[in-house]
């Protein structure tokens, strides 16, 4: 079925990718690995790499003697990987799922460990590296309800998968039950949490968001980031209701995808005129004129929330299913999201239960709230301190799951296998 699908599969990856980096590696074709120790993450893309960072770091300090190999499906995870880690892991584009091309990755690869990040449930991929005895590790795992019942009509199929699977670390109790549902044996799971609450901000997103914090000057300063299309129009409509109260307010607009910033840009000028754009991209001065500023770099975007007081974050106003509420949380940023969390609904319930998190409906809510929390600075940062308490009170499955992967590594090496 998966060869049959190709021509829209390659249609599809045919622009992830990186300069100097062959599509050969979507085939499978990558340098031999098989005279050294390797232990093997899949993260599907920026989110997920982002929310990996820490278990590769520890995958690093703890086992000097290994390589950790990252691969992604995006180009854009590609760039955070290296952002993040440099040379010290090795970095590929996953092979497509086509039999003979995961067989011939795993076979070279030869790794004693594979970590999948969340839910990149591929059929061969996961066939391969149990065919070659490689234990299989997924973490931060989650199926959606929608998802579940997508699985359910293939349920002979996904369960011949998951049977394959030696440790779930599931970011919930009812994450559990569907995989359970789905022919994951119970004693192969277990409820870690979300993996997200383990964010760590680094010294340099501090200094990034006070560097920003000084260009910009006493203006007040919220961000609408990981924006889709529709949401920027969104956004706008709301940040001129704030500046008829606040004429001096500033808006950082962080759209999700990089091919789109050109986009966006124009529809900021079109909208404002180019005198009141600036972008970070072209390194831009902040003037007093300027109302919107365009984050369209990569990496960046937890810095541009240091220097915020009020995140908006996206995919929520449209059907995507929400991207990360917590890094604007781990920064005691006050949150507002709209009612769009399938993806993230455990951790958007517990910043609710807490109060530390304001759902709207549309531009016209967006805005009011707004302003509401820029007249009472109290509000603000009470949502905002709430947002960090949840975010401390979550913490602990970075070390369950490492202690678990760590089990799951054998003290000697492997017999090399062909």
């Amino acid at each position: 079925m998966f060869y049959a699908l190709s021509p829209l599969v390659w249609k599809r990856v045919w622009r992830e990718q990186l300069p100097g980096r062959s599509r050969a590696e979507r085939l499978g074709r990558i340098p031999d690995h098989r005279g050294q120790r390797v232990l093997w993450v899949h993260a599907a893309s920026v989110g997920e790499v982002v929310t990996a960072a820490p278990v590769i770091r520890a995958l690093i300090d703890d086992n000097p003697e290994h390589r950790v190999v990252v691969t992604t499906m995006t180009a854009t995870g590609a760039e955070r990987v290296a952002a993040l880690f440099g040379s010290e892991v090795s970095h590929y584009f996953i092979a497509l799922d086509f039999p003979a091309a995961t067989r011939r990755m795993v076979r070279l690869l030869d790794p004693e460990l594979l970590v999948i990040v969340e839910t990149e449930l591929w059929p061969n991929l996961i066939h391969a590296a149990a065919d070659h005895h490689v234990p299989i590790a997924l973490i931060n795992a989650r199926i959606t309800e929608r998802g579940f019942k997508r699985y359910q009509r293939f349920k002979r199929l996904v369960g011949d998968m998951l049977i394959r699977i030696n440790w779930a670390a599931v970011k919930s109790g009812e994450d559990g039950k569907r995989f359970r549902a789905l022919g994951l044996p119970v004693k192969r799971i277990t409820v870690a949490g979300a993996l997200k609450f383990d964010l760590e901000v680094d010294d340099a997103t501090r200094a990034l968001g006070e560097v920003m914090r000084e260009r910009i000057g006493p203006r007040p300063v919220w961000i609408a980031a990981s924006t889709h299309d529709g949401e920027e129009r969104a956004a706008l409509e709301a940040h001129a209701r704030l500046r008829s109260r606040y004429p001096e307010a500033l808006l950082i607009l962080v759209p999700r995808h990089p091919q789109r910033f050109d986009a966006v840009a124009g529809l900021c000028i079109d909208q404002l005129g180019a005198q009141a754009v600036a972008r970070r991209s072209h390194d831009d001065a902040i003037l007093a004129a300027t109302q919107v500023y365009l984050g369209d770099t990569m990496g960046e975007l937890m810095g541009l929330y240091a220097c915020a007081e009020v995140a908006f974050v996206g995919g929520t106003l449209v059907p995507i299913g929400g991207h990360n509420l917590l890094e604007p949380a781990a920064l005691g940023v006050a949150v507002l999201s709209g009612p769009q969390l399938a993806n993230l609904s455990e951790i958007a319930d517990a910043l609710a239960r807490a109060n530390a998190r304001i759902e709207i409906d549309d531009a016209a809510s967006l805005g009011d709230t707004l302003v509401e929390l820029f007249d009472d600075p109290a509000q603000r940062r009470r949502l905002g301190a709430a947002a960090r308490g949840v975010v401390e009170a979550n913490r602990g499955a970075k070390k369950l799951i490492r202690d678990h992967l760590l089990a799951m590594i054998p003290l000697e090496p492997r017999e090399r296998r062909r």
